[in-house]
């Protein structure tokens, strides 16, 4: 018997992991493969906060970017690089967007480190490791290789498929398919490409623009992740092509670095989630079965009160990072497991219930 058994070892589960740990409590992480086999292990694990203008995701990134940055260097510094970040405009849009930037954030600004003619920004940030990361945040719990098929409430207690049982259940699936199938939960699976490859070329930053590219360490830098909405490995007909996967990465690279000697190394493939209004989504997950029984007016209305929805017992979930995971993470595995043990309110903008709002209205 667990207090909490967490499906899913991406950053999501890893950190959820570490905040229940840190509080004592019995914790299993069951997966069908290994820590960190799909999108997270994929990231490229840059910690950075979103160039953007105003309005509740770039604050919301702003918030754990500043949080993860404290948290990674006090908790695990062996997992993480500081570097200088270098962020480069690749259109007018995004060149309005940071000049904009620049006026208005609290982040302090660096002084640019390489001449370029685009509008740029640099700041002070991070890498990690992403797998090294996630196998050092759930250390502390019991790792469980199992594919789960099925989750039963009873008697209070989480059933998962006659074989482990918990008192809680936090899903941290990303967007492969969901175990409790409730129609209203729709996920963005967007494609990460990851490559680490040697070469003669030198460089000392952390540049973005058309993709990014880390410091060179010993030789190796590493590019990506480019984002293919398009292809979904349980859904999509072809397999990946890694090889075009790589040639997409290396000309947008060459775009912003000249790179020399080019031997690739490694691929790090994996599919990533996003939220359809690109904001998280955690906490309690909404019944639509026994909410729908509700008068209609109170589904209809556009100011809903999610308190009177009916919710599973004691299942919650952590998803819905898109590109920002390891950035979003820990913050976000903090604000939930002071829900779960605590009961501290989630602001309504990160509830799955806003979805299932949006979609009760409509059906």
């Amino acid at each position: 018997m667990y207090d909490v058994v967490i499906i899913g070892a991406g950053i999501n589960g890893c950190s959820m992991a570490y905040e229940l740990t840190q509080q004592n409590k019995k914790v299993a992480i069951l997966d069908k493969d290994k820590v960190a086999s799909g999108g997270s292990g994929a990231a490229g694990a840059f910690i950075s906060p979103k160039f953007s203008k105003a309005g509740e995701l770039k604050e919301l990134i702003h918030n754990a970017f500043v949080y993860s940055m404290v948290f990674y260097k006090e908790k695990f510094p062996s997992f993480m690089q500081t570097t200088q970040l270098v962020h480069i405009a690749q259109d007018k849009n995004l060149s309005d967007i940071l000049k904009d930037y620049k006026e208005n954030t609290t982040i302090k600004l660096e002084k640019l480190p390489i001449k370029t003619q685009e509008e740029s920004i640099s700041i002070t940030s991070a890498i990690v490791d992403a797998r090294g990361m996630c196998e050092a945040l759930s250390s502390d719990a019991t790792f469980i290789t199992h594919e789960v098929k099925t989750l039963v409430y009873e008697n209070g207690i989480w059933n998962i498929d006659n074989q482990f049982f918990a008192k809680n259940i936090v899903l941290a699936t990303g967007a492969y398919k969901q175990i409790i199938d409730e129609p209203y939960i729709k996920l963005r699976g967007i494609w990460g490409h990851r490559i680490d490859i040697k070469t003669t070329t030198k460089n000392n930053y952390s540049i973005h623009q058309f993709v990014s590219i880390s410091p060179s360490n010993q030789g190796i830098l590493a590019i990506g992740a480019t984002h293919n909405v398009h292809y979904h490995p349980d859904k999509s007909c072809k397999p990946y092509d890694l090889q075009e996967g790589r040639k997409e990465l290396l000309q947008k690279a060459t775009k912003t670095l000249n790179l020399e000697d080019i031997e690739i190394i490694k691929d790090y493939t994996g599919l990533r989630s996003g939220s359809f209004d690109y904001i998280p989504m955690i906490g309690e997950i909404v019944n639509s079965k026994e909410t729908l029984k509700l008068d209609k007016r109170k589904l209809k209305t556009k100011k809903p009160n999610y308190s009177e929805y009916s919710y599973y017992k004691n299942l919650y979930m952590i998803n819905g990072n898109g590109g920002y995971g390891f950035v979003l993470a820990p913050y976000l595995a903090k604000i939930l497991s002071e829900h779960i043990l605590y009961d501290k309110k989630i602001n309504n903008a990160l509830s799955p219930a806003r979805f299932f709002a949006r979609w009760a209205r409509r059906n």
